[in-house]
């Protein structure tokens, strides 16, 4: 039995820090800052993919730059992490109490969570986790496919919690359950269009899920 969560909007309140480190990055090399909701529409995307999306009209130096100094203001941003959201911890806890196995897949890179599970000292709280710059970034489906193969988990016994269109997406290309939380990044409209079992307003309300 098998929870894979999203981090960013999804655990960790984070959207507002991901929306000004790219403004601010946007500036830094003087071209036009994306609007907040613009910048919100793309979190749960590995960087560069999330900067296509943004910028499509900039050459490849244009972006690198880009996502030099975005990953820059995030860092010295990042040095205390985003909260939790009410319950995340406790919720937590309380599945990995339980037994279940607990991992992570998300639009970070491996150095930007690793980074923030040391700095919450979680380093071995998970039991795995897929970053989109070690496999295909959100919507494909290939970081739940790997975790899947690693603990040799059949689809069906493994749930995907996310809250933006991308992590529903990837879990109904593979017929894997899906929880929609309506705090995050994406309108819960947008997931719902993805048929999720269960749409949440408190993470706390996971702890009702029952695998069939």
């Amino acid at each position: 039995m098998f929870f894979i969560f999203d981090w960013d909007g999804t655990l960790s309140n984070s959207a507002a820090k991901i929306v000004s480190c790219m403004q601010q990055a946007a500036r830094d090399i003087a071209i036009d800052a994306r609007d907040d909701a613009a910048i919100r529409n793309i979190i749960g995307l590995g960087l560069p993919e999330a900067i296509l999306a943004l910028y499509p009209e900039l050459g490849e130096h244009e972006r690198q730059n880009l996502r030099d100094s975005y990953a820059d203001h995030f860092v010295r941003n990042d040095v205390t992490p985003s909260p939790f959201f009410p319950g995340v911890m406790q919720t937590l806890e309380a599945l990995k109490a339980q037994g279940f196995l607990l991992a992570v897949a998300t639009g970070k890179s491996r150095k930007g969570l690793d980074r923030v599970l040391q700095n919450l000292d979680m380093e071995d709280f998970f039991h795995g986790s897929r970053c989109a710059d070690e496999t295909a970034s959100k919507p494909h489906p290939l970081m739940l496919n790997e975790l899947l193969t690693e603990f040799d988990v059949a689809v069906d016994q493994a749930v995907m919690i996310g809250d933006t269109e991308y992590d529903m997406a990837m879990a109904a290309e593979l017929g894997m359950p899906r929880i929609a939380v309506s705090y995050g990044a994406h309108h819960i409209d947008r997931l719902k269009t993805y048929a999720p079992a269960m749409c949440i307003d408190d993470f706390s309300q996971i702890l009702e899920w029952q695998f069939k």
